[in-house]
């Protein structure tokens, strides 16, 4: 299951890849991440968080990208994205994983923040032949800090060993947001870790004109399953704030070798609980607030939690064919803007139907 935490926050323990590390006898420090190393890769028999971005900052800048980086990450898309390569633990026993996430402001003065506005974002893994995989969406709040935590047990076998991370958001401002990021190791014999998970789609900017007809990927499934289910994200936007595809929702198709598996619209009626965490949205005369408007799939402040479709007829053994499509996306105007929307998608399997199973 899923779980969110708003706001407050949580401490990062030491790890192989905190900064605290600053001993001036180097033979003693060479020795202690030597140490954490080996604990890495050791079997998980114990609870451990490894601390994969701290204050990472998150900003546009075309002439100075990187000028906000820590030792280990790379600046990407203008400061927009942030890669980090990070050694996580090898796991031999069943384990839940929680992913932990804070997103800061940064304070201009006493009042002001540097970006006020709610933006998109999310944490990824960059996979083998480029491909991404989504850990975790959210979406700031209007300006202010929020933190969040999410079961992400599902991706137990790509959270193992070496991974390469990428942290984005969406702004177009100088500095802009800064976000930490965490992974909760937690032995637990209820932990139902999938034996398999592959990336099937990933795309930030799915428009009506550059997919009209939707879009279609094989993947090569390596084995047959008990149980497969894909983890379908997708959250509908406009690029000048009005009506679709943010306000409103438009039909989602997912597809399997030509045969619809499901067929829904994304949406959240449920803003107006996140008006808290948004201190800097604006108030229209009506009465309502900014954040209050039901969306897309997404409120601002929140995360974005996957939609689970229960693949296991259609997933098995070989080469399968997935295409998404959403439907009546709205077209570029005379004043350049449109509808866009945010998609990603990847299935896992079990050998072994899991004992719980929840389908959201």
């Amino acid at each position: 299951m899923f779980r969110r935490v708003l706001p407050g926050g949580f401490g990062f323990p030491f790890t192989a890849d905190s900064r605290i590390i600053k001993e001036p006898n180097h033979h003693l420090a060479f020795t202690m991440k030597l140490l954490l190393s080996f604990l890495l890769l050791a079997q998980v028999s114990f609870a451990q968080t490894i601390n994969i971005f701290d204050r990472a900052a998150l900003h546009f800048s075309p002439d100075s990208s990187g000028k906000y980086l820590h030792p280990g990450e790379v600046a990407l898309d203008n400061g927009r994205i942030v890669e980090k390569q990070v050694t996580l633990p090898k796991l031999t026993q069943p384990t839940r994983i929680t992913a932990k996430l804070w997103l800061h402001p940064i304070p201009v003065d006493e009042i002001k923040v540097a970006d006020r506005y709610d933006r998109g974002g999310n944490v990824r893994l960059l996979l083998a032949d480029s491909l991404e995989l989504e850990v975790l969406r959210f979406i700031t709040s209007f300006g202010g800090e929020t933190s969040h935590e999410a079961d992400v047990t599902q991706l137990a076998p790509v959270l193992q060993g070496m991974q390469t991370f990428r942290a984005s958001i969406d702004t177009w401002v100088s500095p802009g947001w800064e976000l930490d990021f965490a992974l909760e190791y937690v032995p637990d014999s209820t932990a139902q870790m999938p034996d398999y998970v592959a990336p099937i789609y990933y795309q930030d900017s799915f428009t009506q004109e550059k997919m009209p007809a939707g879009v279609s990927t094989d993947i090569v499934i390596p084995d047959s399953f008990a149980y497969a289910v894909i983890y379908y994200t997708s959250t509908g936007h406009c690029t000048d704030g009005r009506d679709e595809d943010e306000f409103v929702s438009k039909p989602n198709v997912i597809s399997v070798n030509d045969h619809v598996i499901e067929r829904f619209h994304p949406w959240r009626d449920d803003c107006k609980k996140m008006r808290q965490y948004n201190p800097y949205c604006a108030r229209w005369t009506n009465g309502w607030w900014s954040s209050d408007f039901s969306r897309s799939g997404w409120c601002p402040g929140d995360i974005v939690l996957p939609h689970q479709i229960d693949a296991t007829d259609v997933m098995q053994k070989g080469q399968q064919n997935v295409s998404i499509k959403i439907e009546n996306m709205r077209p570029k105007d005379e004043n350049n803007h449109y509808g866009v929307w945010k998609v990603s998608a990847y299935v896992a399997g079990w050998k072994k139907t899991p004992l719980l199973w929840q389908n959201w």
